[in-house]
């Protein structure tokens, strides 16, 4: 086992009887556990990654609200700010908290849809029609993972990795958005 790499328990793993190391065992991602570290309840989007139905939609939709409610104080500037620290310590909150669930990219993990939405209402036009029809294109590419989604997903196992796919189908969201309102 590596320096560095500690999970909240740990079993033993016998694939011979001379080989044997340990295993992270996996944790429930609960209120408890979030409550424990900075760096979990940002990583469980603030308790919204703990909903049992879709935890990634729940998340995408508290974004939203807090978009709703924090922009009427932040302008352009200030929220681009508030994304890229987002996504600085997205990733760090991310890292420690998949390394304390034992799984990288843990599904109560939502941090990275919270930004990535923060993100992509940032370019959309005020107005709940034109975030509701972000909302669902955002959702759609972060659900489906479509190329290049897919690829960093299933190949950055890290803090970093956790937001880029999501910060990703951002973008692609806001070409598409960009395609239908031209």
């Amino acid at each position: 086992m590596r320096a560095g790499n500690r999970c909240t328990s740990k079993r033993m793993d016998s694939t011979t009887s001379r080989e044997r190391r340990l295993v992270p065992v996996p944790v429930r991602a609960d209120a408890r556990f979030m409550r424990q570290r900075l760096s979990r309840l940002i990583a469980l989007g603030f308790g919204s990654g703990l909903s049992p139905f879709a935890p990634g939609t729940v998340g995408t939709l508290w974004a939203w609200l807090a978009f709703a409610v924090l922009d009427r104080w932040l302008g352009p500037v200030a929220w681009a700010a508030v994304i890229v620290l987002g996504v600085i310590v997205g990733a760090w909150a991310c890292e420690r908290t998949g390394r304390d669930l034992g799984t990288p990219d843990h599904g109560a993990m939502v941090w990275d849809e919270i930004v990535a939405f923060w993100l992509v209402l940032l370019f959309v036009p005020a107005g709940f029609g034109a975030q509701l029809g972000a909302f669902v294109v955002f959702r759609f590419f972060d659900i489906v993972k479509p190329p290049p989604i897919r690829y960093f997903d299933t190949r950055l196992k890290n803090g970093f990795g956790v937001m880029l796919d999501d910060l990703i189908a951002a973008v692609f969201t806001l070409l598409v958005l960009a395609l239908w309102y031209r």
